[in-house]
This record gives C-alpha cells, structure tokens and sequence, in this order.
C-alpha cells in the first residue's frame, strides 16, 4: 500500500471542491493507494511533466509523482483539465 500525500495547492482544490467531486476524489486516492501506476484512466506525462502521472476523474485531473522506495504517492494538482497543464 502507498500512502497519498496532497500537496498545498492540491489540498486547497480539495477542500475547496463540491461534495461529490471530493467523494471521486477519494475513490481516485483509493486507486492510488493500492496501485498508482494500472489503472485504465492512469497516463504517464511526458514533455515539460516528465516524471509525474495523471489520473482522470472526469473532466478533472489529478497530477502526481510517485516515490516507490518510500511507497508515497505525492499529489501536486488537482485542477479542471482545461487548466491543469498551463
């Protein structure tokens, strides 16, 4: 199991997100937890996000890193697709 760490600006989407956005978001995490690299909505990025995954939860993404010799999954953003790679 790996542990899901927010970072602040992604807690702060968090936080501030409707009810059930925030009950996808932690079905998402829950994916994460167990396997955060095989899921079918999990891409590896490339270019400028080199190094960092997402994972789609509708029209919101979830960015993250993972470091597999500490098992942490650590979440950089959460944002609307439209505004995630700007």
């Amino acid at each position: 199991m790996y542990k899901v760490v927010l970072a602040e600006k992604a807690a702060r989407f968090f936080e501030r997100a409707d009810a059930p956005l925030q009950r996808r978001l932690d079905r998402c995490f829950e994916v994460l937890r167990v396997s955060p690299f095989l899921h079918p909505n999990i891409r590896r990025l490339r270019g400028p996000f080199a190094g960092y995954v997402r994972f789609r939860v509708g029209d919101h993404r979830v960015v993250y890193r993972v470091e597999t010799d500490r098992r942490l999954v650590v979440v950089a953003i959460i944002a609307h697709r439209r505004e995630v790679y700007e």
